[in-house]
């Protein structure tokens, strides 16, 4: 089957305070999403690279590009004022057959691994999820009380997520809902049974600044 990926990065990155989109942000020398793309790249050379983008930064996103002689082939496409709307305009370049990761822009501290195991995997069993354990206690408030709940029985949920295409077309055809936080969740509502995978913790989403520096940690021990 044809690999591809979307690579979600229609954020404004308001958190961050850094008045620019956090994709575009710079992490050991490149804005953010350019380590996101090469991860890609890099582990499947005939992957076809689909980015969704805010409109107002695709002009951006070219300087960018050119600034920095970065020649990897990808289709730029705009983005929606959800997520759900983005991943629905990257399916639009999608065919019948094929293997679709969707991944955040600002994970890239990706794995060749991690990303071939997500298409091994969904290429038997119809998607393929990246899950890692909650590191610590959790509690569970209700109104003036709390109570401690067993962490074994949840985990932290990663990207890319990984789906045959046709299945995950079928999936985003439904109306858009406020529950779909990711793409299992679409997946999920549409009657389809996701399958987890093991992620691993150091492919971090870049939301906040304290990401950002621990990013620039562990990117050291990342090479092409």
């Amino acid at each position: 089957m044809n690999k591809t990926v979307i690579i979600v990065a229609g954020g404004s990155g308001k958190r961050m305070n850094y008045g620019i989109p956090k994709q575009f942000i710079t992490l050991s020398g490149l804005p953010i999403l350019m380590h996101t793309i090469s991860r890609f790249y890099h582990s499947c050379k005939d992957i076809n690279i689909i980015v969704v983008l805010p409109p107002d930064h695709i002009e951006t996103w070219s300087r960018l590009c050119s600034e920095h002689s970065f020649f990897i082939s990808h289709r730029v496409v705009k983005g929606g004022s959800q997520r759900f709307y983005s991943v629905t305009n990257g399916l639009e370049y999608i065919g019948t057959g094929e293997l679709v990761a969707i991944h955040d822009g600002v994970r890239p501290l990706i794995t060749k691994e991690l990303i071939m195991h997500g298409y091994e995997t969904a290429s038997t069993f119809g998607s393929s999820i990246p899950v890692i354990p909650l590191p610590g206690s959790l509690r569970k408030i209700e109104g003036n009380h709390s109570y401690s709940i067993d962490r074994n029985h949840y985990c932290l949920v990663q990207t890319p997520q990984t789906f045959q295409s046709e299945l995950i077309i079928k999936a985003y055809s439904q109306p858009y809902r406020k529950e779909f936080t990711d793409d299992a969740s679409v997946y999920e509502a549409a009657g389809f049974q996701v399958h987890l995978i093991d992620g691993i913790s150091e492919n971090i989403k870049i939301t906040l600044s304290m990401d950002l520096k621990i990013a620039n940690v562990l990117i050291k021990d990342f090479s092409q």
